[in-house]
């Protein structure tokens, strides 16, 4: 393979994580990656502190996500983190309501209010996961969205913030949600071991 090919996604990534834009609830874009970050690593931080719950959720490569961030926002942040992927409940949820409300309705039996969820969608369109922010809203939960593909989607502004990666590529918008889920959690443990 040539060596420009693969510089030619390292540099798509890079381009990408430069153009990713993160809004707050009100849908103004926050200035700059740095402010980003510490936005995102404060409400993580007060969710600590307040010894709320932190329920992340998506589908394929999403939920590999998910489900590595329940880990590591558990063991290395020191969070209350809950998984909604235990296959027995996944499965039971899926034949008794439809697929589309595995995560709304675990939701509505396991979260309260000011717990957070983070919903995470390439597409930013599954049913699924628009359905678990309804009812996170409802309920009082804090919402934290990460989509990608285009500004159109259904959750780009439905959460306190959404991080959006403006590119129509599943690697890179899961590379890029993955890399700023991991810095959080990261520099929640480094500010804890000063």
């Amino acid at each position: 393979m040539e060596e420009s090919k693969v510089m030619d996604y390292l540099n798509r990534l890079i381009q990408s994580l430069q153009s990713t834009q993160v809004y707050d609830q009100y849908g103004t874009a926050l200035k700059d990656y740095e402010e980003s970050i510490q936005k995102l690593v404060a409400l993580f931080s007060q969710i600590k502190s307040t010894h709320k719950k932190v329920f992340f959720i998506g589908n394929g490569g999403s939920a590999a996500i998910a489900s590595h961030m329940t880990a590591d926002f558990m063991k290395n942040g020191g969070m209350k983190t809950c998984s909604l992927y235990d296959h027995s409940v996944t499965t039971c949820m899926g034949n008794d309501y439809g697929y589309e409300y595995i995560f709304s309705q675990q939701l509505e039996l396991l979260s309260n209010e000011g717990d957070l969820l983070v919903a995470i969608s390439s597409s930013g369109n599954s049913k699924n996961i628009v359905n678990a922010i309804k009812v996170a809203k409802n309920k009082g939960l804090n919402v934290l969205t990460f989509s990608g593909f285009g500004n159109d989607n259904h959750i780009i502004r439905t959460g306190i913030y959404n991080v959006h990666v403006p590119v129509c590529h599943y690697g890179i918008v899961e590379s890029i949600h993955n890399l700023i889920l991991q810095q959080i959690v990261d520099m929640i443990k480094e500010q804890e071991n000063c």
